[in-house]
């Protein structure tokens, strides 16, 4: 800390320079922060994923259903405990750029299955109870404004009914926690009894098992049962499931940290430049504290210190202001739950902005260690 005022008059006697070069880290790392939230948005999903679940689709790809009769032979696979199937909905309400994450499912066994959400007692048997009841998460209640009570149209941009109407009166009875909060689930009946077409297929079917060991065996098992059928199935993991949704976005994680390392390793070359750019104009004023006193050591901490001070100042304050973006952007798009920068994130932010500093900072330290008085004077 007795370096600090040196560090600090040093980094002055240049300002526009340093400056700039603190808005070079600070733009490097407010897009590190701003990617770190899209990655999490596109793959933090698989968090959320249950370890005894697994997901049972059609072999030839997501949006192919399968008959809805497929939950009574799959409950009867030994290591089974409960099975339920849900399908999508396509829903919507008021703007159709603004989808929801819904499906149709049959409630008694989704809450049997999703034992991670928690619904009242009291929510849960109004909603068993009401043909037309939906329940959602905490989050797209709060995003409409929507309470146990409220009446709404909810319009699917896939499914008409029978007078080709895309409209369906629900009433919300609850609002669960934990899990996925941004879904909303409205009764299988409701939706297939009055759909036009697709009756009696579900896109997929969720089963929890008794013993997660055993998640490899049971899958092959139940793939086996529907083997040379006319609707194959490709059992998986939830993590897995989620980890291949995610990645038909395209691989999200390696597109990120091929930009961030782009940037940071540019940024490396712009500040190291910059020091050793300093230290050449200081070489004399270096000697002279070495005249005065100044050990060589002393001599390199303040010139690692400057180099130190520039990334974590420019850093510090991208990664902040990057992560308040990335929420502002984050309440702008309903559609995904999880855009914000995770905490490991800005932990990784800050570890790499010490790196940058003290590898930008090493060489031109070290060649100050190394100056030689008599020679640095006559130089000068």
């Amino acid at each position: 800390m007795k370096y600090l005022p040196l560090i600090w008059a040093n980094l002055m006697r240049r300002k526009v320079r340093t400056v700039f070069t603190l808005l070079s880290v600070f733009i490097a790392f407010m897009l590190f922060a701003v990617l770190g939230a899209v990655d999490q948005a596109f793959t933090g999903g698989v968090e959320l994923a249950g370890a005894d679940r697994l997901m049972v689709m059609n072999k030839t790809g997501l949006i192919n259903s399968m008959p809805v009769n497929y939950v009574d032979r799959i409950a009867k696979v030994p290591g089974v405990a409960a099975v339920t199937l849900q399908d999508w909905v396509g829903a919507y309400y008021q703007d159709p750029r603004q989808p929801i994450t819904g499906f149709a499912v049959d409630a008694p066994s989704f809450l049997e299955v999703h034992s991670d959400m928690q619904l009242p007692p009291g929510q849960a048997q109004a909603w068993l109870a009401d043909r037309t009841g939906v329940i959602v998460g905490q989050i797209l209640a709060k995003r409409y404004g929507w309470k146990a009570g409220d009446h709404f149209p909810l319009r699917s941009n896939i499914w008409r009914d029978k007078d080709g109407k895309s409209t369906w009166d629900v009433t919300v009875d609850g609002v669960y926690s934990g899990g996925q909060e941004d879904l909303l689930l409205m009764h299988y009946k409701y939706l297939d009894e009055a759909r036009a077409f697709r009756n009696n297929q579900a896109n997929m079917f969720v089963l929890k098992v008794a013993d997660p060991a055993r998640s490899g065996a049971i899958a092959r098992d139940v793939d086996q049962l529907f083997a040379n059928s006319a609707a194959e199935s490709k059992t998986q993991t939830e993590k897995a499931f989620l980890q291949s949704f995610a990645a038909m976005l395209g691989n999200i994680g390696k597109i990120v940290t091929g930009i961030v390392s782009a940037v940071l390793f540019s940024m490396l070359l712009v500040t190291a430049n910059t020091m050793a750019q300093s230290i050449r104009e200081r070489v004399s004023e270096l000697a002279v504290l070495k005249a005065l006193g100044f050990s060589r050591r002393g001599v390199g901490l303040m010139v690692l210190g400057e180099s130190l001070l520039v990334t974590v100042l420019g850093g510090a304050l991208g990664l902040f202001l990057g992560s308040g973006f990335a929420s502002g952007i984050g309440s702008k798009l309903p559609f995904l739950q999880n855009f914000h920068t995770p905490p490991a994130g800005i932990a990784l932010g800050i570890l790499l902005m010490l790196l940058l500093g003290l590898l930008a900072g090493l060489l031109p330290a070290v060649q100050a260690m190394r100056l030689q008085v008599a020679t640095a004077l006559r130089r000068a």
